[in-house]
């Protein structure tokens, strides 16, 4: 149960870690064109962000259904 409980802590911070990757990819795009060259980084903190999120809810699904 300890695993599920530290699993279910991490994805909260990985939940917070990508909606803020989400938002800064946000802001960015209302920016446009200014900081254009800033598109590739920030895309890519955000699609890290949410692929970790991603695995680790597919890893708590695969530890609770046994």
């Amino acid at each position: 149960m300890a695993d599920i409980d530290e699993l279910k802590l991490q994805i909260r911070k990985l939940n917070a870690k990508a909606t803020q990757a989400k938002m800064d990819l946000h802001d960015l795009s209302e920016e446009l064109p200014i900081n254009w060259e800033r598109i590739p980084d920030v895309a890519r903190v955000a699609h890290e962000a949410h692929a970790a999120l991603i695995a680790a809810r597919n890893q708590l699904a695969a530890l609770q259904a046994g």
